[in-house]
């Protein structure tokens, strides 16, 4: 199969896997809107989870890794494109892939540790956990994963945008929505930054799920192109 072929299935792929994931994680543990609940109460969901619950987490944080190779393999599909934008669009999403997986994976490695230790716990033991968690979900949640991963997403697709309309093998309108929805991204990243720091972007908060919803869109509509 071409490099195209294998692109397109990825790139129809991953957004459906991912969608899927996040659909299950909100039915089952109420994600995202249960990290606003008190540390203990988002520890005892996720003990009662069980191990459905952490192979859950532990294929949505794989989805990530897809984005690895599909950033390689649709640089090497797009025909008459500079060589610099594909190289470097090739490289932000390469680190995409990988911040949003560390941003995931605390999810089905440390904190199954925290939660078997906040369970029956004394109120020092729990307060110390409470820090932890708080702490990796601040650094690895929301400082890595989300910010840097949204950031390093709005790259790639700005860039896979400019590929896709000096591409010859792939319609010019198919970049441009690239680059729309790599903006919206861009704005997503900046939910917590700065002045946001505590209560976050209220604006980047509503347009988050719209900005994912275009960009799953988005990929399918890549795939469908490069496949056909």
């Amino acid at each position: 199969m071409s490099a195209a072929g294998v692109a397109g299935g990825l790139l129809i792929v991953l957004p459906l896997a991912f969608n899927l994931c996040f659909f299950l994680l909100a039915r089952s543990f109420d994600y995202p809107d249960i990290l606003r609940r008190p540390t203990s109460e988002v520890l005892a969901r996720f003990r009662e989870g069980g191990t459905p619950l952490l192979l859950l987490w532990w294929t949505f944080a794989l989805t990530a890794v897809l984005l690895v190779p599909l950033s390689v393999l649709l640089a090497a599909a797009l025909v008459g494109v500079d060589r610099a934008v594909l190289v470097v669009a090739a490289t932000t999403g390469v680190l995409a892939g990988v911040v949003q997986f560390l941003g995931l994976i605390r999810w089905p490695f440390l904190v199954p540790y925290l939660a078997r230790a906040d369970a029956d716990a004394t109120p020092a033991r729990r307060e110390a956990v409470d820090v932890v968690f708080q702490s990796f979900n601040r650094y690895l949640g929301v400082a890595v994963g989300e910010h840097l991963g949204y950031l390093f997403t709005a790259g790639w697709s700005v860039l896979s945008g400019v590929a896709l309309i000096q591409a010859t093998n792939t319609p010019g309108w198919l970049g441009v929505v690239g680059i729309v929805v790599g903006g919206l991204l861009l704005m997503c990243s900046l939910e917590f930054v700065g002045a946001f720091e505590h209560e976050g972007w209220k604006l980047a908060e509503m347009l988050t799920p719209i900005a994912y919803v275009a960009w799953s869109v988005w990929l399918v509509a890549v795939g469908v192109v490069l496949i056909l």
